[in-house]
């Protein structure tokens, strides 16, 4: 079927709903929604779709386009909810459950007919992390649902005055309702109210004399004080009191009209600037017992080791890299079999750190140095022979993430995952040995056309490719409990000393012939001429990226066009 996605954003979900989509055999354009109802207009016109699908929007659409075309829109909210704010509602109220439904689009927002819907549990994480995981796997099966239904022609849509369906309006969760009352609000409060903006929008709030808005949030079970007083920092995140413990808030981002020259998010440190706030790190190998923030873990169960990290967004910036590399060789001084890299439900990564980047000084420096940083840990992994390295990806990877998974020698990938093996809608040709792992893989022939057609893939696509060796089907709470048990499996597989000892002969065979020093060394080259030309497009690209220009970034994907697939957001 030709189906035509339209869009606000090519994000999380549009990708996976796309990939997913023609995975099972439909013809998928794109075409942006932000980009005006004229274009939505002459995308619906060019391509003549069967089917028009809007896995996410923000605006409605074109009148003439919903009336002569049947136009389903994904809902983020079970049947008979309406209004722009679902998810936010549904974590703010403490809903157990919730839901996606798949409308059909007309006059009044959230009102059509219904042609599928799918409900899903409300895990206790952040709206952002619960969108890509529990939302989007109902999604996706809600739309799965529908289309099949549209394309039998028998299925008749439910219309909402049913006397079953139990239609709600909820209003647009403003921030007056998000404000945290430091003195009054308990823990779980606060972190309810930021977990539900934790990508967006953020809970403003004052800090140090200025409005900023609060970005995630996780418990802390030690360092106490009085209620909104800023306690310490650790890995760029600060620590507040609340009046019945302290939260660790990873990123602030200021507001727009504040004069700050980079209005977006970053670590909350870099945003506050110095302050004498004390560093309290916390250890590599927490004790279990502990309710506290780190992005980087190392834990060992019998023969196996991991080393686990969650990184806002996915993005690793300079010091993320260090600090993971550093805790990459801690875990190289413990004698287990089998390392395991991941491993968490959600991101895995998306390689350099846009916004980091874009707020620095010098960000053609700063992108020389956070790609340096991230070629290290690459090349560790790459140089890890006496062991097997498993890459655990519970989410979503792009650009020198997707590359960083395979340095390892096999990668796990649960099937909601979402794939972007490419750098070419930034405007990069790209690193992180990218030109030695990934034809190894697929075969310069896919390579090529992986990173040249600059698509995502779904993880079942990436597996028969060969860049995943083994699909997780489960659940993304279940995730980090199914690598574990896969992980022990391979521990005890007693052919593993026999693989470990191949590994090692092929890596010194392959160092003879080109020693990956070279691959790194052509790589950079490319990279060091696109980073220090003021008038390369990557300039431009990651500014519109990162400031979210309307628009910004837009590269063609498809007869319809669509934006900078790189980010999986």
């Amino acid at each position: 079927m030709d189906i035509l996605l339209v869009a606000s954003a090519f994000n999380s979900l549009s990708q996976r709903v796309y990939a997913e989509l023609s995975d099972h055999g439909h013809h998928v354009d794109v075409v942006l929604a932000s980009h005006g109802p004229d274009a939505v207009r002459a995308a619906v016109a060019g391509a003549n779709p069967e089917l028009v699908v809007a896995p996410m929007l923000r605006t409605a659409l074109p009148e003439d386009v919903w009336r002569e075309h049947t136009c389903l829109i994904v809902h983020p909210g079970p049947p008979g909810d309406r209004g722009p704010s679902s998810l936010d509602w549904a974590i703010a109220d403490r809903a157990p459950h919730w839901g996606v439904t798949v409308l059909q689009a007309e006059a009044a927002m959230d009102a059509g007919d219904i042609w599928a819907a799918m409900p899903f549990p409300t895990a206790p994480v952040g709206k952002s992390d619960l969108y890509r995981n529990e939302a989007s796997d109902a999604a996706v099966a809600a739309v799965l649902l529908a289309v099949r239904r549209y394309a039998d022609g028998s299925f008749k849509p439910q219309p909402q005055n049913d006397p079953s369906t139990r239609v709600v309006w909820r209003d647009f969760l403003r921030q007056e309702q998000r404000r945290i009352d430091w003195e009054n609000d308990s823990t779980a409060t606060v972190l309810r109210k930021l977990r539900g903006a934790d990508s967006q929008p953020g809970v403003l709030d004052e800090l140090l004399g200025r409005e900023l808005f609060l970005h995630g949030g996780h418990p802390e079970d030690e360092l106490r004080g009085h209620p909104g007083e800023l306690l310490a920092t650790r890995a760029g995140a600060v620590c507040r009191a609340t009046r019945d413990g302290a939260v660790w808030i990873p990123e602030l981002r200021p507001r727009k009209n504040s004069g700050d020259p980079a209005p977006f998010k970053r670590p909350a440190a870099s945003v506050l600037g110095p302050t004498e706030l004390p560093e309290v790190p916390a250890p590599l190998e927490l004790p279990p017992e502990r309710r506290t923030w780190t992005d980087i873990r190392y834990r060992q169960r019998g023969d196996v080791g991991f080393v686990t990290f969650s990184f806002p967004g996915g993005a690793m910036s300079t010091d993320q890299c260090r600090r993971l590399l550093a805790a990459y060789r801690h875990a190289l001084t413990r004698p287990t079999p089998v390392l395991v890299l991941g491993g968490t439900r959600d991101f895995f990564s998306n390689g350099i750190h846009l916004n980091v980047i874009e707020a620095s000084d010098d960000p053609a420096a700063e992108s020389w140095t956070n790609l340096g940083a991230i070629d290290d840990l690459v090349e560790a992994v790459l140089h890890t022979t006496d062991r097997l390295v498993v890459a655990a990806l519970g989410g979503n990877a792009a650009a020198g993430g997707v590359m960083l998974a395979l340095a390892a020698d096999e990668v796990w990938c649960r099937t909601g995952a979402v794939l972007n093996p490419h750098y070419r809608r930034m405007g990069l040709y790209g690193s992180e040995f990218w030109t030695y792992s990934l034809p190894r893989r697929t075969g310069a022939a896919t390579a090529e056309r992986l990173t040249t057609e600059a698509l995502p893939v779904s993880a079942a696509t990436a597996h028969g490719l060969g860049l995943v060796d083994r699909l997780v089907p489960c659940p993304a709470g279940e995730f980090t409990t199914e690598v574990d048990r896969m992980a022990a499996e391979l521990a005890g597989d007693p052919g593993l000393g026999r693989r470990i000892e191949a590994k090692a002969a092929a890596r010194e065979r392959e160092e003879a012939v080109r020693p990956l020093a070279e691959y790194r060394r052509a790589e950079l080259a490319r990279m060091h001429d696109i980073f220090f030309d003021p008038t390369a497009p990557y300039h431009a690209l990651r500014s519109a990226f990162v400031r979210k220009v309307p628009g910004g970034g837009a590269r063609p994907l498809a007869p319809a066009g669509a934006p900078h697939a790189g980010d999986t957001r």
